[in-house]
C-alpha cells in the first residue's frame, strides 16, 4: 500500500467517524497544479463522484447535487498536491513541508585559531632600520639592515597578568641578573642554526629511556646554568598564567585524583594517550605562546630559545634506531627542563577548549593529566562512539598532536575503569593490586628489614613508602588506615 494510499483510507475514516468537511470550489490553476491539465487525470476526476474536471467545473454528484469538489479528492490526482493538502496545521494554514532526506555530510570542524583582524590588533610587519636598534638584533634579508621586533607588545595584557615587561634582549639579561653574552650563549646563538656541534657545548644531559609500552623516551634534562634561568621563567612568568580547567598536569591544586574524579560513576570511558607530547610542541608554538601573554616577537623569540631544545648533529641513538631521533631533529620542548609541563599546558590551551565543548556536546566530561586524555559519559555517549572518536582524533590531529592509536581504549561500566592508577567505577579509589602490593613491601619490611625491599634503588626509600600510603588514604581511608598501621611498624634502622 503505498502512501497516499494510505492517507486516502486515513482520510475516509476520519470522515465517516466525524463531520463531514466542509466542500470548496478548486479553481483551474489547482486543477492543473494536481495534474488536471492531462487527459488521463481528467478520465480520474471525471469518474470519481464529487471530483473536480479538467476545466475546473465540479462533477455531479451521484445524488445529482452540484456541490462543490472534495479538497481531498483533487489532491489525490497528484502525490505532490496530496502532500501539500495534508501539511495543513490545526488553524487551516499550509505547514512546512518535511525536508527529503538528502546525502549525509560529515561535519566540518573548524580549528581554534587566534584571528588578529577581528580583535582589532594587526600585526606590524618588521620593518628593517640602517641603525642597530639594540644589541643582537636580527639582520635584515632585503636592504642588509636590521629588524626592530622589539616595538608590537601588549603591555597592558601583560601588566593585567602580573608578568615582567621585557622587549630587548638587554632587558632578558638584565631581569635574569646574567651578562646578555651568558644569556645569548645560552641559547646557541654563535653557533650554527642555534644548534650545538656536539654534547659538550649543549646545555642539556642527554639520556635515552626504554618505554614499557615499547620505544624510546629521550629525557633531557638542562645543566645547572640553564635550569636556573629556566626555574626563573617559570616562577615569574609562567606560573602566573592560568591553564585550562580541564588540565589537571602539573598544576598547583590538582593531582591525578582531581583528573579521575569527574569521571567516577560514568558508563564509558574514552581515553587517548598522545605520543611524543614534548617534542611535538615546536620552537614556533613556544613563542606563540609568549606572544599570547603579550610579549614583543623579539623578546619571544629569547624566551623560547631558551625553553626549547636543539640535540646536537652528533646525537647518539640506541639499538641504530634512526627513526627515534626523528621527533627531536627539530627545536622542541625538552622533557626534563622545569618549564616544560607549564608551556606544555599553555600550548594545548586550545586542543582543551575543543575537546571540552565537543564532550559537552555529547553529555560527556573532559579532563587531560599531561598526555592522557579521558572523556566520559552515559547511554548518549555510547550510541555516538562511532562518531564520537573519529571526530575527537580529527581534533587532536587539528592541533597538531598525534595520539597512540594502539593505546585508544574504550571502557564500559562493567569493566574496572582506572584513570591516570586511579579506579572510577563507583567513586575514587585504590585498586586491589595496589594496595595488595603496597602491602606485602610493608609487611617484609616488618620481616626482613626495610633495606632488602628497595629493589628500585630509591634515593630515600622511606619518603617513597610514606608517599604511596598518604596516596592510599586520600583515596580509601579505610585502607590507608591498615597500611599506616603497618608503615609505623617497621624499623627504619635494620
Amino acid at each position: 500500500m503505498g502512501l497516499f494510499d494510505f492517507l486516502w483510507r486515513l482520510l475516509s475514516g476520519a470522515n465517516r467517524g466525524g463531520r463531514r468537511p466542509a466542500r470548496r470550489p478548486v479553481s483551474s490553476g489547482a486543477a492543473r497544479a494536481a495534474g488536471g491539465n492531462t487527459p488521463s487525470a481528467a478520465h480520474s476526476a471525471a469518474r470519481r463522484p464529487g471530483a473536480a474536471a479538467a476545466d475546473g467545473s465540479a462533477v455531479d454528484s451521484p445524488a445529482g447535487d452540484s456541490a462543490p469538489a472534495d479538497h481531498s479528492f483533487v489532491d489525490h490526482l497528484d502525490p505532490a498536491a496530496a502532500a501539500a493538502s495534508f501539511s495543513r496545521d490545526v488553524a487551516g494554514r499550509p505547514a512546512a513541508a518535511p525536508a527529503e532526506p538528502g546525502p549525509r555530510r560529515r561535519p566540518v570542524l573548524v580549528p581554534l585559531r587566534y584571528d588578529g583582524h577581528r580583535s582589532g590588533k594587526r600585526q606590524k610587519n618588521a620593518e628593517e632600520v640602517d641603525r642597530l636598534p639594540y644589541r643582537f638584533a636580527q639582520q635584515g634579508v632585503r636592504y642588509g639592515g636590521y629588524l626592530d621586533l622589539s616595538d608590537d607588545a601588549d603591555v597592558g595584557r601583560l601588566e593585567q597578568l602580573g608578568l615582567p615587561i621585557l622587549h630587548t634582549p638587554e632587558q632578558i639579561a638584565v631581569w635574569l641578573d646574567r651578562p646578555l653574552g651568558q644569556v645569548a650563549w645560552l641559547i646557541h646563538r654563535f653557533s650554527s642554526g642555534y644548534r650545538p656541534e656536539n654534547e659538550g657545548e649543549a646545555h642539556y644531559h642527554y639520556r635515552w629511556q626504554r618505554k614499557k609500552s615499547g620505544g624510546w623516551r629521550l629525557i633531557e634534562a638542562p645543566k645547572p646554568i640553564l635550569k636556573t634561568v629556566q626555574q626563573q621563567i617559570l616562577t615569574d612568568i609562567l606560573s602566573q598564567v592560568p591553564v585550562h580547567p580541564a588540565a589537571h598536569g602539573f598544576t598547583a591544586g590538582r593531582s591525578i585524583v582531581t583528573n579521575a574524579a569527574p569521571h567516577a560513576g560514568q558508563q564509558v570511558l574514552v581515553q587517548f594517550d598522545l605520543a611524543n607530547f614534548y617534542a611535538t610542541v615546536s620552537l614556533s608554538r613556544v613563542v606563540a605562546v609568549f606572544r599570547s601573554l603579550g610579549y614583543c616577537r623579539e623578546a619571544a623569540i629569547w624566551l623560547a630559545r631558551l625553553t626549547t631544545s636543539a640535540i646536537p648533529q652528533t646525537a647518539t641513538f640506541p639499538d641504530q634506531d634512526t627513526h627515534a631521533l626523528t621527533p627531536f631533529l627539530p627545536r622542541h620542548l625538552p622533557q626534563g627542563a622545569p618549564t616544560s609541563p607549564a608551556l606544555a599546558n599553555l600550548s594545548a590551551y586550545s586542543l582543551d577548549v575543543r575537546l571540552t565543548g565537543f564532550a559537552a556536546s555529547w553529555g560527556g566530561t573532559y579532563t587531560r593529566y599531561a598526555d592522557d586524555i579521558t572523556i566520559s559519559g552515559s547511554k548518549s555517549l555510547i550510541r555516538a562512539l562511532p562518531k564520537f572518536i573519529p571526530l575527537a582524533e580529527r581534533i587532536i590531529g587539528q592541533e597538531r598532536f598525534v595520539f597512540h592509536r594502539q593505546k585508544r581504549r574504550v571502557v564500559r561500566d562493567c569493566s574496572r575503569q582506572v584513570v591516570t592508577g586511579v579506579v572510577v567505577n563507583s567513586h575514587p579509589n585504590l585498586s586491589r593490586p595496589q594496595y595488595d602490593r603496597l602491602k606485602a613491601i610493608l609487611t617484609n619490611c616488618i620481616r626482613h628489614g626495610p633495606s632488602t625491599q628497595n629493589r628500585e634503588n630509591h634515593a630515600d626509600f622511606a619518603a617513597w613508602l610514606r608517599g604511596h600510603v598518604a596516596h592510599a588514604r586520600n583515596l580509601n581511608p579505610q585502607r590507608g588506615l591498615k597500611l599506616q598501621a603497618l608503615y609505623d611498624q617497621v624499623d627504619w634502622q635494620r
